[in-house]
């Protein structure tokens, strides 16, 4: 998985709960990890790979992002 996805399914397990999957495509936009057209389609890989469902992650996706945030730990 390359860095933007893990950054990105980061970004959804630590959203708040106010917040929407598009929230975090948009935050994601602003600090130029992509464009919202790359994010959205991310996203749709996401729930083909079963790592979103409903816009929540599934256990594999959260244990995903658990591995990249202990990557980024240093």
């Amino acid at each position: 998985m390359d860095i933007e996805k893990k950054v990105f399914l980061l970004a959804i397990y630590k959203k708040k709960d106010d917040e929407s999957v598009k929230d975090v495509i948009l935050q994601m936009e602003d600090a130029k990890v992509f464009t919202f057209k790359e994010g959205k389609k991310i996203l749709k890989a996401f729930k083909n790979e079963k790592l979103i469902v409903e816009n929540k992650l599934t256990f594999s996706g959260i244990s995903l992002a658990q591995k990249a945030e202990q990557e980024f730990k240093l």
